[in-house]
């Protein structure tokens, strides 16, 4: 049951994915392969801009009390990024000492990184391995087709978060701008 579940997952994140994106996924071979890496193609630059349109300044904002702060949420996304993709890789997560109270230049880059070394499991993944079975947060396994989802999905609820805080501060976000 589960993995016709997962397979549904991954088939209606592929067919949404394809029929937003301008042009659909090139290799028909790797549907899922492909279309996670259009969606990063795309939230990488969103995610990026967001956290080089913020000043250094707002970095400690937070909308509530209750919520992360700027600095925070870009921390979120790169240690998510490494996380999943290692396990995506088969490889052992990258270890990271981030701080919010570290420069916006070193919280940037290490999210550049992040998406950079994304890119790279991403250029060598393959839909063959969808169900292998990797670790995934909090001690829970799962097809490795779940770290693939995780990370498309949390991009987009990353992205609109950086979105949210950029307008709070009267910032444009980079989707919002005219190319």
């Amino acid at each position: 049951m589960k993995r016709i579940t997962i397979a549904a997952l991954i088939l209606a994140t592929a067919t949404v994915a394809i029929a937003q994106s301008k042009a659909p996924a090139q290799n028909t071979t790797n549907p899922v392969v492909s279309t996670v890496r259009q969606l990063e193609e795309r939230q990488s630059k969103n995610l990026i801009g967001a956290a080089d349109e913020m000043p250094a300044d707002k970095y400690s904002y937070r909308p509530t009390p209750q919520q992360m702060s700027f600095a925070h949420l870009v921390i979120h996304v790169t240690e998510s990024n490494n996380s999943l993709c290692a396990r995506v890789a088969g490889e052992p997560p990258r270890e990271l000492k981030l701080s919010e109270s570290d420069s916006k230049d070193m919280l940037t880059k290490a999210m550049k990184d992040s998406f950079a070394y994304c890119e790279q499991v991403l250029a060598k993944a393959d839909d063959s391995t969808l169900d292998t079975q990797v670790e995934l947060y909090g001690g829970h396994s799962g097809p490795r087709a779940a770290a693939l989802i995780y990370l498309a999905t949390g991009w987009a609820d990353h992205y609109s978060a950086a979105a949210m805080y950029l307008r709070l501060n009267n910032l444009l976000p980079p989707s919002a701008k005219k190319p």
